[in-house]
């Protein structure tokens, strides 16, 4: 039996993007939250939801969803932000289950950079979101 000793690399995601924090301040306070897979698909069809964008809970359920201007449902108030990505699909080996609950983290204490949230179509005005979320500082 042979032993094949040469080291491999292998990649389960793109490299996370945090330019859009000011700094570390913060960073270690995320609180656990359960995201609605179901609300990001439309979003983000390729399965991978960025860190940085918004997002609010949904009143009824205690999910999060992105914060949207247009949520009726308690998601229209920005919680936070979406503190590392979240890859829906497992690493791109399955399809994006709807109705499914998966972790993440809420980024809720800190500072953010406004011009270096990731761009999400529909997302609530962060210019609201800086008299909503008291706990963090946008610059």
């Amino acid at each position: 039996m042979a032993l094949h000793l040469q080291p491999r690399t292998v990649t389960f995601s793109p490299p996370e993007d945090h330019t859009w924090l000011a700094s570390a301040h913060g960073t270690q306070e995320a609180d656990p939250v359960t995201l609605l897979t179901s609300a990001f698909t439309g979003l983000f069809p390729t399965g991978f939801i960025p860190s940085g964008i918004p997002i609010g809970k949904v009143t009824a359920t205690g999910f999060y969803r992105p914060a949207l201007s247009a949520g009726v449902d308690g998601s229209q108030v920005v919680a936070g932000h979406l503190f590392t990505s979240v890859d829906l699909t497992a690493g791109g080996s399955q399809a994006v289950a709807a109705q499914v609950q998966v972790p993440a983290a809420l980024y809720w204490h800190g500072e953010v950079i406004l011009a270096k949230i990731p761009v999400m179509a529909g997302a609530t005005d962060l210019s609201v979101a800086a008299n909503q979320v008291k706990t963090i500082r946008y610059v």
